[in-house]
Parts: structure tokens; C-alpha cells; sequence
């Protein structure tokens, strides 16, 4: 198994239950797939660099996993299609 690390910027208009719905669904597909998932780091609303979609804020979500290869690939494609994320990016973290 390998680490990975998704950082997700959701709409800020979402409310606490709708956020909480955004996340879990994230944590467990990496269960369900044979992952495992750490907490979730929220760091909350913060001013974007540039308007995505005409948001200029974001609420920040950091998810810490390991998992197969074959993971990652499926977050990523359900981030794609989700329209309750403005961007997102999957890093692989080097063994230290």
C-alpha cells in the first residue's frame, strides 16, 4: 500500500450536513475499496488566489490515506464529476 494525500476545495455554500455528506463519501470509497483513511483535516473557509466557477472562497479539506494504486484513480474520477468540488489534487507521499 502507498500514501496518498487529496486536498479538496468544496463550494463554501455547502452547509455542515451536505459537507459532512462530500467527505464521507470520499473516506469511504477509500474503506470500501481496502484503503485506509485517516480523520479528515478541515481547515475551513478560505479566500481563493482567483474566482473558480465565480467562488472566491472555498472551504479546504485535507484527506490522508494509503492505499493501491487503483485508489486513487477513482477519487479522482469521482472529484471530476462531483459538482461540490471546485478543484482538487492527489499527491503520492514518498516513503521517508
Amino acid at each position: 500500500m502507498r500514501k496518498y494525500e487529496m486536498m479538496l476545495v468544496l463550494k463554501p455554500e455547502l452547509d455542515d450536513e451536505a459537507l459532512s455528506g462530500v467527505i464521507q463519501r470520499f473516506t469511504d470509497t477509500v474503506r470500501e475499496l481496502g484503503g485506509n483513511a485517516q480523520e479528515p483535516e478541515k481547515w475551513g473557509k478560505r479566500k481563493l488566489a482567483y474566482e473558480i466557477a465565480h467562488y472566491s472562497e472555498g472551504f479546504y479539506v485535507v484527506l490522508q490515506f494509503e492505499a493501491e494504486p487503483n485508489v486513487p484513480h477513482e477519487l479522482d474520477r469521482m472529484a471530476r464529476i462531483s459538482e461540490d468540488v471546485l478543484r482538487h489534487l492527489l499527491v503520492s507521499k514518498e516513503e521517508e
